[in-house]
């Protein structure tokens, strides 16, 4: 059984090739995109149980891609920490509401596109205060947080890697790496809460042919076309369906 909505569908092609081609080096972290996306149609839980298969086997292409490129001083800061945001994400989940979830994958969406437009005035600071191996694991844990909840640790991960001006490659061999292996370990808590079910499961495999588009994509861009058309559009589209997540993760608050 798949689900029959076709809004879903439309909102999802878009989120998950946009995941597919940030995955495959070309557009940052901008995988944040699609839960958002997806969770204007359905509610954000599923959204992240549809993903995070589809995320899986695009990690496993990441990594034959940028294999051994990374640099494993910084994957030995920052795994540890993304396991305890991680940990803690598991015991507050049930705790957390349709509508928080929307508040908070909101406020991650909206937050990483304003930090974007107004990162040339707030870069300076950011570079100056970053760096340690401290900071590191600072934003490690909450990039485990918000990746467990919603496939968000991009923005806070990045906040922590961006000043360290790591080569280009390096840089997106290291997130591959990185979020591999947090995607993975989240298996687990996922499926220990009965987030597959075989409707979100059969939905993954439908969606499934697109993230390996993407990647491909991804790969090709990263190489031969600039980052600025595909920045413009994203972190505008990124930045209205945050904010309608925003308006109703509120209004279910209130």
């Amino acid at each position: 059984m798949l689900i029959d909505d076709p809004l879903f569908y439309l909102l999802a092609i878009p989120a998950i090739l946009i995941a597919g081609i940030s995955k495959g080096g070309f557009g940052g972290g901008l995988g944040v995109v699609s839960v958002p996306l997806m969770a204007l149609a359905i509610d954000p839980v599923v959204a992240a149980a549809i993903m995070l298969p589809i995320l899986c086997s695009m990690d496993l292409m990441g990594l034959k891609a940028y294999w051994q490129r990374w640099n494993i001083e910084q994957i030995k800061i920052i795994v540890p920490a993304a396991m305890i945001g991680i940990a803690l994400g598991t015991l507050t989940a049930q705790y957390l509401r349709a509508s928080d979830v929307k508040l908070l994958v909101g406020l991650i969406a909206v937050g990483f596109a304003l930090y974007h437009w107004l990162k040339p005035y707030l870069l300076p600071h950011i570079q100056a205060a970053q760096t340690s191996a401290t900071k590191g694991r600072f934003w490690a844990m909450i990039a485990g947080f918000t990746s467990f909840i919603a496939h968000a640790g991009g923005p806070p991960i990045s906040v922590y890697l961006l000043p360290l001006k790591l080569p280009r490659t390096e840089y997106q061999a290291t997130s591959i790496l990185f979020f591999t292996l947090v995607n993975y370990i989240k298996l687990i808590p996922y499926t220990s809460m009965g987030q597959f079910s075989t409707t979100n499961i059969m939905t993954s495999l439908v969606l499934l042919p697109l993230a390996f588009l993407g990647m491909k994509l991804g790969f090709i861009l990263h190489h031969r076309v600039s980052d600025t058309l595909f920045y413009r559009v994203a972190y505008i589209l990124l930045f209205i369906t945050g904010s309608k997540l925003l308006w109703d993760g509120v209004a279910g608050f209130l």
